[in-house]
């Protein structure tokens, strides 16, 4: 059996220094809101290039804080992929808000800007750039956009930890997500929200813990959204393994590039100009992929789809109006794409076998 991810594995490397850091809070008794967050926010917010890191409950709550501490007129519409993962709709709509979907392009599944510049509307408030699979969406024209029409841009970098754009970390107003198979994965449920905005993190603080600075002094409405100490324990261990581990998917990404190249009918994926990619999943595209996916599982490889129904064709977003042949690039690539075992040790014998693997099961 070859694991999508493994989890066991990056548990090995972090587990001494996971458990003294638990027995450290256990000892305190510091269980909420305790040293170690504090210490990852600081630490995460370096790693990542902006001055603010305010953790959150989970990558969709950090979503909706990021976009309700930005102050957005109630119904307004936000810009967002229609092939990104139902979270980041969600978000919006909690936050009061209404997603408004675009297309991505063809070569790197990534937010079209000419289809975001032509879903905009005199409502429209904000866009929220997905850094998909890895790697950054095209942040100058995007935010070329975002300047012309006044909109707030909020990013989802859930599956972009360690990324960089013409050699820049994500900036501006960023979310998110430390769910156990991200780059840099919690045990459990975590989140984050990246600003170098003091004003902007300060309001997604107060929106973390009950709109409160002081206890028992409640300055709005807020939630209760913080990030638990003892998941900042396992992040901090973690966070100083991320570099390299990134180093080591950008490793076996160029390793499948070179198995995948000459097998017939697969198409690999591709690296935007400019675009340091963390390669949080591998996703290369097949014909008649639900043939090739029960192929690779029935054969131990453990593929998956990322994602197999675009948003605008969910039961929960069908009052949004959209129907099929709206984002035609979101829905054919809906049908093709297969992420394959992805992960820092994966070694160099299990990618072989992926790719034997994957090549018998298109020539049958």
């Amino acid at each position: 059996m070859i694991p999508f991810v493994d989890l066991r594995a990056a548990h090995a490397e972090v587990a001494e220094e996971v458990l003294q850091g638990f027995d450290r809070v256990l000892r305190d008794t510091a269980f909420v809101q305790g040293p170690d967050v504090a210490a990852f926010e600081e630490e995460f917010a370096a790693f990542s290039g902006v001055a603010h890191c305010v953790g959150a409950g989970n990558g969709t709550d950090a979503i909706e804080l990021a976009l309700r501490a930005c102050d957005l007129p109630p119904g307004a519409g936000v810009v967002l992929p229609a092939n990104t993962f139902v979270a980041t709709a969600e978000a919006v709509v909690r936050a009061g808000l209404r997603p408004v979907l675009a297309d991505c392009d063809d070569d790197h599944l990534l937010l079209d800007p000419a289809s975001a510049a032509a879903a905009v509307g005199a409502d429209t408030a904000a866009v929220i750039p997905v850094h998909l699979y890895g790697q950054q969406a095209p942040m100058a024209a995007l935010h070329e956009i975002a300047e012309r029409h006044g909109l707030t841009v909020v990013e989802d970098g859930a599956q972009s930890q360690g990324s960089r754009q013409e050699g820049r970390p994500p900036v501006g107003l960023a979310a998110t997500s430390f769910y156990p198979g991200k780059n840099l994965g919690a045990y459990g449920e975590a989140g984050a929200v990246l600003t170098s905005s003091p004003a902007l993190a300060r309001a997604v603080r107060m929106l973390t813990s009950h709109g409160s600075e002081v206890k028992y002094q409640h300055e709005t409405l807020g939630f209760n959204s913080r990030l638990d100490t003892l998941q900042a324990v396992v992040l901090r261990a973690k966070l100083k393994r991320l570099a390299g581990w990134n180093d080591l998917r950008r490793a076996a990404a160029d390793r499948y590039e070179r198995l995948l190249s000459g097998v017939e009918g697969v198409r690999l994926p591709k690296v935007a100009p400019g675009n340091l990619h963390v390669w949080h999943l591998y996703v290369i595209r097949v014909p008649e992929r639900d043939r090739v996916l029960a192929g690779l599982q029935e054969a131990g490889v453990q593929a998956q789809i990322h994602y197999p129904v675009p948003v605008h064709l969910q039961p929960a977003f069908r009052g949004l109006g959209y129907g099929p042949g709206d984002f035609p690039v979101a829905e054919a690539s809906a049908g093709e794409i297969l992420s394959l075992p992805m992960h820092p040790h994966l070694t160099a014998d299990q990618q072989e076998q992926v790719a034997e693997t994957l090549d018998k099961v298109l020539r049958q």
